[in-house]
């Protein structure tokens, strides 16, 4: 059962009274500890120092009342308990230096001494959940009979915030820190990245439920992670660590063991006990990144480990818990996946409660120029050097980087490899149209290969299917893609025979243009006119 812990301010008017009239009259915190079916194992009393005389005769009646509740003095000094910034401020600053332990006690706020302003105060910081408890009102006795204590009664209320304009603008303020916090501090333009980031910062506070991440390679999934993480962090939320991997890497027992730890002997190899890494992020966040390359047994373990909080490590008979929040981040579209069986639909259904598409970079062209600057600093801060533009190279860089030219494949990795190539070659620590137009040459080269490259995997995908695509090596891959393409340039198996193998004929090495092609594509269970066909 969890310990109950309740906060609550010094009445210095209610909880006041002649020491010889004490027990005849109604004393908020005392009556506290005296509520029937509210046995309170933990007092948070929290005073100023003028108060503190007042504050010890209280402990000390509450240790005659309830000798098993510990009673804690908090110090706090209002300079004007009716400022509504000085009180909020103060009271948020005790909130995230207490160590709230929301897994082992259960928290109430007692808001019925003290201030209205420090009520209303109260109120916002458990709605905020910066302060992750309940409201508790407590009343005097209405009707007391001959012998009965002062104990009176206690209920939860709500409060009307609607007067409260300072402090709710102050409420305001937080969120729109909270949010600038998600966007590393960079003052983005885009209508709908801006309210997406709105949208996840209440749900990064509010909830722990997965979060799936989608979007192209590059548009910052990873970053966001981590971002999230740390706010969840700030505001108690996560206690534990921050657990990356990119599941693309996992391939086989390997993602067994990686991901769900082995015990020693488990397999060959297995001279150690492995913890893995959902249980290095309990108490934390794991962010599954590319989850849609993980296999479907590895989806069917990490689903039961997500609902149940609990996982078998390779190997072992016994199980072990953890409890993390799961964000998952993917190029793919897993509806689709779902649809070809390739992702499990009772996995993404628990997925697809909070997912946020984080668009590509060309489609928010008005983001570039706050990047920019964002990556100078980045720069700065590596390297030491402070690095600037001049006018006219700004704007050329500019009109490049936001017109139909910026291609912008690798989204902000590509912008940001950009920055650091013309932020080093800047002479002088000026970057001049010279850097610029060689930086513009240089990201057009690299965007019309890596389009080369995306339709060479393109067709290798349509060919052979996602699966074996990813699954030939380099090599291959590259050389297949050639072979094709020359396939698609010529109308017959004999003409692309004759391309390909003009060499060993002059050499003649070969006699059989066509056949030797025929059975190089039959490797792959691959014919020529199928080729042709998606021509």
């Amino acid at each position: 059962m969890k310990r109950r812990v309740v906060i609550s301010i010094l009445g210095t008017t209610l909880d006041m009274g002649k020491w010889e009239d004490r027990w005849n009259r109604w004393r908020p915190n005392v009556g506290l500890c005296q509520q029937p079916g509210l046995f309170v194992d933990r007092l948070e009393l929290i005073h100023d120092n003028h108060a503190s005389p007042l504050a010890r005769r209280i402990i000390g009646d509450i240790e005659t009342v309830s000798p098993a509740t510990q009673v804690r003095s908090n110090t706090i000094n209002f300079r004007d308990p009716w400022d509504f910034s000085e009180v909020y401020t103060s009271l948020r600053d005790f909130a995230r230096s207490y160590a709230f332990d929301p897994d082992a006690e259960d928290y109430l706020i007692n808001i019925t001494t003290g201030t209205h302003v420090a009520q209303i105060c109260w109120f916002l910081l458990t709605e905020a959940r910066i302060i992750p408890a309940r409201l508790l009102q407590l009343s005097p006795p209405r009707d007391r009979e001959p012998g009965q204590d002062f104990a009176g009664t206690h209920r939860i209320i709500d409060l009307d915030l609607s007067r409260y304009d300072e402090i709710a603008k102050r409420f305001a303020s937080e969120r729109e820190d909270a949010a600038s916090f998600l966007k590393s501090g960079i003052s983005t333009r885009n209508v709908a990245f801006n309210r997406m980031i709105d949208e996840i910062e209440r749900v990064a506070i509010r909830s722990t439920a997965p979060v799936l991440l989608t979007g192209p390679t590059g548009a910052g999934k990873s970053q966001l992670a981590r971002r999230i993480y740390e706010l969840k962090k700030s505001q108690r939320k996560a206690s534990g660590a921050f657990v990356e991997v990119n599941c693309a890497t996992l391939r086989g027992d390997q993602a067994m063991s990686t991901l769900f730890g082995h015990v020693k002997g488990a397999f060959t190899g297995a001279a150690t006990e492995r913890a893995g890494l959902l249980k290095s992020a309990d108490q934390g966040v794991l962010f599954l990144d590319e989850i849609g390359e993980l296999g479907l047994d590895e989806q069917a373990m990490c689903l039961r480990a997500i609902e149940e909080k609990r996982f078998l490590p390779v190997g072992a008979d016994r199980e072990v818990s953890a409890d993390f929040q799961l964000l998952a981040g993917t190029n793919r579209d897993l509806g689709a996946e779902v649809a070809k069986g390739r992702f499990r639909e009772d996995l993404y259904a628990r997925l697809n409660l909070w997912t946020f598409r984080l668009p590509a970079l060309r489609e928010r062209r008005e983001d570039i120029e706050p990047n920019l600057e964002f990556e100078l600093k980045r720069f700065l801060e590596r390297e030491g050097e402070n690095i600037t533009f001049n006018k006219e190279a700004r704007e050329r860089y500019l009109a490049f980087a936001t017109g139909p030219q910026g291609v912008w494949s690798a989204n902000f990795r590509d912008l940001s490899a950009s920055v650091t190539r013309m932020a080093t070659l800047a002479p002088h620590g000026r970057i001049t149209t010279d850097v610029v137009d060689d930086e513009v040459q240089r990201l057009n080269a690299f965007w019309h290969t890596s389009s080369v490259k995306d339709a060479d995997d393109a067709t290798l995908q349509d060919l052979l299917g996602t699966e074996a695509a990813a699954r030939l090596d380099r090599f291959d891959a590259v050389q297949l893609s050639a072979v094709i393409r020359a396939c698609r340039e010529h109308p017959t198996l004999s003409a692309a025979g004759r391309a390909l193998f003009a060499q060993s004929r002059l050499e003649k090495k070969s006699s059989n243009d066509a056949d030797r092609l025929s059975k190089y594509l039959a490797r792959f269970d691959i014919r020529f006119d199928d080729i042709r066909r998606r021509n």
